[in-house]
């Protein structure tokens, strides 16, 4: 997750996708980089699941993830682009594997294809809205950078995704793309 800075630029152009476009979904969630897709679990579960990720972070080491301007899937979602996916991407498969083997997941429950990015617009941007706001992202610049230090995992609230738990990686050596 970005650090406080950051998140405070990208809620920026989150509210101006809220202002501008009508588009206020993507302020339902913090900044971030989405590694599973939302899934249900009952509460009974999440002893299991926090003790796994936990276990899992401790192995992992620091990386840096830079953010160069903005991307799109169109027609509904504008996003912060990653510059090199590597680390984040391989980050995603071993926490597939963690996923799969030790918490129950089926590899239909498991993201497929990743494709790191920070979501800025979705959902509620209509197709109008993308064709209005898409060509005035296509070539904005943004640029930013943050070191990813740990794995969170989110929890809706009724309302909004929030900060459940957060597992630090406490493997010493650090490396950057």
């Amino acid at each position: 997750m970005p650090d406080i800075k950051l998140r405070e630029e990208i809620r920026a152009i989150k509210e101006e996708f809220c202002r501008d476009y009508s588009a206020s979904h993507a302020l339902k969630s913090p900044a971030h980089i989405t590694l599973q897709m939302p899934f249900k679990r009952t509460p009974d579960y999440e002893p299991m699941m926090t003790n796994a990720l936990r276990e899992f972070a401790v192995a992992e080491k620091p990386f840096t993830v830079e953010l160069d301007g903005f991307g799109a899937f169109a027609p509904r979602v504008i996003f912060i682009k990653i510059r090199d996916h590597q680390h984040v991407s391989g980050l995603h498969t071993r926490l597939s594997d963690v996923l799969l083997e030790q918490m129950g997941f089926s590899r239909g429950d498991i993201m497929v294809n990743v494709h790191p990015h920070i979501t800025v617009a979705t959902r509620d941007l209509s197709r109008d809205s993308f064709g209005r706001a898409w060509p005035m992202f296509e070539n904005r610049k943004f640029t930013g950078s943050f070191t990813v230090n740990s794995l969170f995992l989110l929890k809706h609230s009724g309302r909004n995704w929030e900060i459940f738990r957060e597992f630090t990686f406490t493997s010493s050596a650090s490396s950057t793309f």
